[in-house]
């Protein structure tokens, strides 16, 4: 049976992705802060962590960057994070924390048990409502603002 840490401060949305993931077939744990995440790991690995970037102290990135040093030290095994964002702008946050999937906020709850599901199977997921915006730049170097499209 599968663990899940479910990782936020704010209860509301820990109640949220409860409602989404649970099921017969999984086991979930609540905490509130990023330190619970690791003591929880620490004394009994989850499947999965899903946890907000945004969180007291030690937020999402912290988290996983910390998960991905003990896994490095072999203190822990390799431990998949979902991270919940804020604002389409900090996907970068979670590509540079390590994090194998993230969402942006508001969930979806189609999305959030698709991100759930492939993150447990081993696969990667990353919000496909994300267009990055292209940026171009001419001979010197300065960015310059795309040509308009037929569309």
């Amino acid at each position: 049976m599968p663990v899940i840490v479910v990782a936020s401060d704010a209860a509301y949305l820990r109640k949220e992705i409860v409602a989404v993931a649970d099921g017969p077939d999984i086991e979930i744990r609540e905490v509130e802060s990023g330190p619970e995440v690791i003591a929880s790991a620490r004394n009994d690995p989850p499947d999965l962590v899903v946890v907000d970037l945004q969180m007291g102290n030690m937020g999402g990135m912290a988290v996983c960057l910390e998960l991905r040093l003990q896994e490095s030290y072999d203190d822990l095994p390799h431990i998949p994070v979902l991270m919940l964002l804020d604002r389409r702008p900090d996907v970068h946050l979670a590509r540079r924390s390590g994090a194998e999937g993230w969402l942006v906020k508001p969930l979806d709850p189609l999305r959030l048990r698709r991100a759930i599901r492939a993150l447990i199977d081993g696969d990667e997921y990353f919000d496909d409502s994300y267009q990055p915006v292209p940026v171009l730049v001419d001979a010197d170097r300065n960015a310059v603002a795309p040509a308009p499209s037929d569309g």
